[in-house]
């Protein structure tokens, strides 16, 4: 009875786990900016404000991603507000090139521009944002302040950004530009060259008369 019981549960359980995990249905996608043929996305995942997101062709983003296109904070989620807090409004764009593709719980934030070129690929809990909290005090909540930092990021063509990466406001990620495991990006990486670190440094370049990544000299 004991064994039954066990197979019964793990059964159940891996029933629940693929339900989970489901694609979505073309008639279950949110309403974006365009018209993206091929994209594929993995609940649970959270897509907000999809009409200021445009979503390539044959996309694919696996379970746990939040793509967050801020048009008010503080937002809907933050009730009771102090007194005189202020209230911003936002014109947000996202931008996902064709065939980018995330393992899962990619993290996109923005209140200006994220653009994400063709071909980029993301490993696990990647975070990209184009602002921050506001830390203009020390007495006020941080989450109650108004967002700074408010900067664009561009994320080049057929990049790799490696496993738990933040990408800070105001990057710019090269064309064919790996990003290392915790990573943390708070300024521009070269094309076609290899970053790592908190804070993210150049450890490799790509060298065309050696057909190799080679270390930075020096």
């Amino acid at each position: 009875m004991r064994k039954k019981l066990t197979q019964w549960f793990g059964l159940r359980i891996a029933r629940l786990v693929r339900q989970a995990e489901k694609t979505l249905d073309a008639e279950q996608l949110p309403s974006f900016a365009n018209e993206p043929q091929g994209l594929k996305i993995e609940s649970p995942s959270r897509i907000i404000n999809a009409a200021h997101i445009m979503m390539g062709d044959n996309v694919s983003l696996g379970p746990g991603c939040m793509i967050n296109a801020i048009q008010r904070y503080p937002g809907k989620f933050l009730t009771d507000l102090p007194p005189r807090t202020e209230v911003q409004s936002f014109n947000p764009s996202i931008e996902v090139g064709d065939r980018v593709s995330a393992t899962g719980y990619l993290t996109i934030s923005a209140v200006q521009s994220v653009v994400i070129e063709e071909d980029v690929i993301f490993a696990s809990h990647v975070f990209v944002s184009d602002h921050a909290h506001g830390r203009r005090s020390v007495d006020i909540p941080y989450k109650y302040q108004p967002l700074d930092d408010i900067a664009s990021v561009r994320i080049g063509k057929g990049s790799w950004i490696g496993e738990h990466a933040v990408l800070m406001p105001g990057v710019n990620v090269g064309e064919y530009a790996i990003v290392g495991a915790n990573s943390v990006v708070n300024k521009d990486v070269p094309a076609r060259s290899i970053v790592a670190g908190a804070p993210a440094r150049v450890v490799r370049t790509w060298s065309e008369s050696e057909s190799d990544w080679v270390a930075p000299k020096g």
